[in-house]
């Protein structure tokens, strides 16, 4: 084992130490085939996506499922690969990642409209293979354009804004970017193995960093950023992420399955694996 290797290691192995006494089981909800992502909305109704049976479901905090729509299909509220959701006050963006587009619904899961190669007028701008989007506060529309690795920016009329991390990024053009989120002030962290890439809402890099495992997915919720692979996760606060301070609590919950998305909800950690959430209460101790 290398020196680096060495100390990642002995790393991870203090923190395990320090924090796995700070998961509290509480309870399991809901049961899906191959869940991918989550998101929870402000008034607490959480938005899960399947790719195995190309459904959006919306359930509450105790797991009764408020209704799903879906299934295979290229047709408004079909899916082909639902591979994130992103909620806000009002509307939920599903990224239907083999249809090239992102379709907008209410927060009733009414379709409302959809964005995809044939809305935007400029071919250099058209993506495929959509994994991720998100709205910032000021309601731009960001998306990760999966097939030419980088984000793009539009407003939600449509109208191209930027292009970030691309060929043209210099030492922050994106190598194989999976997913992204976008902080309280706009700023955006870039899941590129082994790396997170941070941006400002503008396309400048800021900075890359890395932590003691190589992250597959992040997520921004109110004031705590999670970062996780398939058996580890990090917390962050947003505030001191932004910061450039980069000192995660880092947790590894016992599962038998994989994690696929987390999120940290009024001093809750919900974590997805492909068939259910599990809910921890987070005790913090010295």
């Amino acid at each position: 084992m290398s020196f680096k290797g060495f100390v990642s290691t002995l790393l991870l192995l203090v923190i395990n130490t320090l924090y796995s006494q700070n998961l509290v089981f509480q309870t399991e909800i809901g049961k899906f085939s191959s869940a991918k992502s989550f998101s929870f909305s402000p008034t607490a109704n959480i938005f899960v996506s399947d790719t195995t049976t190309n459904e959006l479901i919306k359930l509450d905090t105790l797991g009764t499922v408020l209704k799903t729509i879906g299934g295979f299909g290229w047709q408004e509220s079909g899916f082909d690969n639902p591979s994130d959701v992103f909620t806000t006050q009002l509307n939920v963006y599903v990224s239907d990642k083999n249809n090239n587009r992102i379709q907008f619904f209410d927060k009733d899961l009414n379709f409302h409209s959809q964005l995809s190669n044939q809305s935007v007028t400029d071919s250099r701008y058209e993506f495929s293979y959509p994994t991720c989007s998100a709205v910032s506060n000021q309601g731009d529309l960001f998306i990760l354009d999966s097939d030419n690795k980088r984000i793009l920016k539009f407003n939600l009329r449509g109208e191209f804004q930027t292009t970030i991390g691309g060929f043209d990024a210099g030492s922050f053009a994106l190598s194989n970017p999976i997913n992204f989120c976008i902080t309280n002030s706009a700023q955006l962290f870039v899941v590129d193995p082994p790396s997170i890439v941070e941006f400002d809402q503008f396309g400048n890099g800021i900075r890359k960093f890395e932590l003691p495992f190589i992250p597959t997915n992040i997520n921004s919720l109110l004031q705590t950023v999670s970062i996780n692979d398939r058996k580890m996760i990090a917390l962050l606060s947003n505030s001191e992420l932004e910061q450039g301070k980069i000192n995660p609590i880092v947790l590894k919950p016992i599962l038998d399955d994989d994690i696929m998305d987390t999120c940290v909800f009024k001093n809750k950690l919900f974590v997805l694996t492909k068939s259910t959430i599990i809910i921890y209460q987070i005790v913090f101790s010295n």
